[in-house]
């Protein structure tokens, strides 16, 4: 059997693939997706935050948010706590855009589990998420030790 970490990858980056198709029916990259949904899941977030979140450099963040911004989907707002620092948070125009790609979304993972029952697919999913808070955990404890 191939090597899980192998099929694991080929099996997000195919994902990716066929997401990508899809949103940019809408104007939207992958990236920018990625930025949009981190963000409604960690709204105020700092840039440094979201790098760390997306595991990209802060420059390429700040270039991605600049972006956004002139596209009128996200905001800086000034951090109370820190002047030198930027809070950012989804515009109204977002949070409609992220409705538009929910069923997008919804319609490619229904083509990548085609054929796959219900009891698999939850099986699955708690399967890779008790990996992910496996590696998660092992994460955190490498930067503690690490760091």
């Amino acid at each position: 059997m191939e090597n899980i970490g192998s099929i694991l990858a080929d099996t997000s980056r195919l994902m990716r693939r066929a997401f990508d198709t899809r949103a940019r029916a809408i104007g939207v990259t992958r990236p920018q997706w990625q930025v949009l949904i981190t963000l409604r899941r960690h709204e105020g977030i700092n840039q440094g935050g979201l790098a760390e979140q997306l595991d990209v450099e802060p420059i390429t963040v700040c270039r991605m948010v600049d972006r956004l911004q002139e596209a009128g989907l996200v905001e800086r707002r000034a951090d109370a706590a820190d002047r030198r620092s930027w809070r950012l948070h989804l515009t109204p125009r977002a949070h409609g855009l992220l409705v538009q790609l929910r069923p997008l979304a919804d319609a490619m993972i229904e083509e990548a589990f085609e054929g796959v029952d219900a009891e698999d697919r939850e099986t699955f999913a708690r399967l890779l998420e008790q990996v992910r808070e496996n590696m998660t955990r092992r994460q955190g404890d490498t930067a503690v030790s690490h760091g």
